[in-house]
């Protein structure tokens, strides 16, 4: 079969089928991460920095191929975490303008987008290890443009670049000695040869084959216990920097700056806080990466350039313990317990909130990244239970839930909640003593007596119930109903509590999202003590995205 040119819409099929690809391989990849730090965490990063792109380009809706890539690299830059998923978007970025002016794809070009990827990716890293994905990345780009110069055929050419990926990725223990330690191959490098096999597979027309993600093996070197995660066999102490950072900054306009922002300096004064750092570019939007035992300090270093915006900061230790800890209780918990329950959460601390209420798995998802029927049902799975209760927590899931109840062969009760507090109120009310229908019935009641309010922004100009929103204005819920709008977010909130708390309300639960610094509450904290003064309020950090604060009301 000859394919001589790419077109935007066969571009998309194999952006499409690498994400998807990656997405069927993401906790095989997990289990193989050990480097930079061991928490498990590389495949996870890498498909929700690919999906994002892969949303982009969807609400791009066009045809044109140069709107396609800067959707997909707009996609895939603010998508982007962990050290494996911010490279990634650095060699989408370097692909991309490499291609810049072009309406179709040969060749010649796509080997050099995939040279002018590698560049930019080793320039956004400040010390390249090789061994990783960028080496299989180089090595790859480089067969291709061996290639490219006598191959015309593009289905010729991918199957030359995934040979070449594979066996550079086999090739990593031999450069990177912790994975020779261990006997894998590096996660990132794992993660980036599924997306290229992806690629290939659209081109050729081929479906993917079904994955056993519970499976490791990979054809490494070194064989290990396929039932484990590798983690299980690195140390915490190699962990130096503890925190995994992520922001962005918004820089300042000419105008306001009082600093000049110049990234070789600003490299420079980040790597006395930590490693790991990776900085990437886009216009005036800037995506810092690194790992470091001082979070605060690199905050204030970025902070005179810009304003800071979905700040991320994740505890590589804890990550490590819950990995450590989960395979120690897998191994050790060969009884099938009574009870499970699946509830899905998107936020650090919303999900920390959900497993100290009791929950035994929280999914990852929310607005806009709810999980599918395959994540659920994969959810199911490792819940040794006998029966298990799901707690949707958002209504665009409950049709995943229920499609995975109806193809799981164990027995599995969704309560139906639509929000967090729902779900939150259904956990008060659950007894491990009490039988399935009596819990169902406890769960079912206590959903319905809390009241949700949410904070949100505005994506544009519209009317709603009467209520003038603008665009980037923020709009207060009650439940589903905008009942709200304002330009501030606080008054907004404000302005929402003064609809929901009513002479019933007793207790008032604040959940304040990834947006919001702690030191912004203490106005709102002030507002609630002078007009709400017999109503208790609880103030949590849940760090979740869209919604600036999420309020329960009981």
């Amino acid at each position: 079969m000859n394919f001589n040119s790419i077109d935007s819409t066969t571009f998309i099929k194999m952006i499409q089928m690498g994400a998807a690809n990656l997405s069927n391989h993401r906790d095989v990849i997990n289990k193989l991460n050990v480097f930079p730090v061991p928490d498990g965490d590389t495949g996870t990063n890498m498909n929700l920095s690919m999906t994002s792109g892969v949303q982009e380009i969807k609400a791009a809706n066009s045809e044109e191929l140069s709107t396609i890539l800067s959707a997909f690299i707009k996609g895939l830059l603010m998508g982007a975490r962990g050290n494996s998923g911010v490279i990634l978007s650095q060699l989408f970025r370097g692909f991309s303008s490499s291609l810049e002016g072009n309406r179709t794809i040969n060749s010649e070009t796509f080997a050099a987008a995939l040279d002018a990827g590698v560049k930019v990716a080793y320039q956004s890293v400040t010390n390249p290890v090789e061994g990783t994905i960028l080496t299989v990345a180089k090595d790859a780009a480089k067969r291709a443009i061996e290639v490219a110069k006598n191959e015309r055929n593009l289905i010729t050419l991918l199957e030359s670049i995934v040979n070449e990926a594979n066996q550079s990725l086999a090739r990593t223990p031999e450069l990177l000695p912790i994975l020779k330690e261990v006997g894998v191959v590096d996660s990132g490098g794992k993660g980036l040869v599924v997306i290229y096999e992806g690629f290939l597979a659209a081109l050729k027309g081929e479906s993917l084959p079904e994955i056993n993600n519970n499976n490791i093996d990979l054809d490494t070197q070194a064989q290990i216990e396929h039932e484990r995660a590798v983690q299980s066999f690195i140390n915490a102490d190699t962990i130096e920097y503890g925190y995994c950072t992520e922001f962005f900054i918004e820089l300042h306009s000419k105008e306001k700056a009082t600093y000049t922002f110049n990234e070789k300096d600003f490299r420079l004064e980040l790597t006395e806080y930590g490693d790991s750092l990776l900085i990437a570019t886009d216009n005036n939007v800037i995506k810092v990466h690194i790992h470091t035992e001082y979070p605060g300090k690199v905050l204030n270093a970025a902070q005179v350039y810009g304003q800071l915006v979905n700040i991320d900061i994740e505890n590589m230790r804890k990550q490590y313990e819950s990995i450590t800890n989960d395979e120690q209780a897998v191994r050790m918990n060969e009884k099938q317990k009574e009870y499970g329950i699946i509830a899905v959460a998107q936020g650090s601390g919303l999900k920390e909130m959900f497993k100290s209420l009791g929950t035994t798995l929280v999914v990852e998802g929310g607005q806009t990244m709810n999980p599918s029927t395959e994540d659920i049902l994969q959810a199911i799975d490792q819940v040794n239970a006998t029966h298990t209760f799901i707690l949707p927590n958002n209504k665009n899931i409950l049709l995943a839930a229920s499609q995975a109840r109806q193809l799981s062969e164990k027995d599995i009760t969704i309560i139906p909640t639509k929000t967090i507090p729902q779900g939150i109120s259904a956990l008060f009310s659950f007894e491990e003593t009490s039988s399935k229908e009596i819990n169902e019935e406890n769960m079912h009641e206590a959903m319905n007596e809390v009241k949700t309010g949410l904070v949100t922004y505005a994506t544009r100009d519209t009317v709603i119930n009467g209520i003038d929103i603008k665009r980037d204005s923020y709009m207060g819920l009650n439940d589903e109903t905008i009942v709200v709008s304002n330009s501030d977010k606080l008054e907004t909130v404000q302005l929402l509590l003064q609809q929901l708390v009513d002479e019933d309300a007793e207790i008032v639960t604040v959940f304040y999202g990834e947006d919001i610094a702690e030191e912004e509450l203490a106005p709102l904290k002030q507002y609630t003590k002078l007009n709400m003064e017999d109503v208790e309020f609880e103030w949590h950090l849940g760090n979740q995205p869209i919604y600036s604060f999420i309020l329960m009301i009981e």
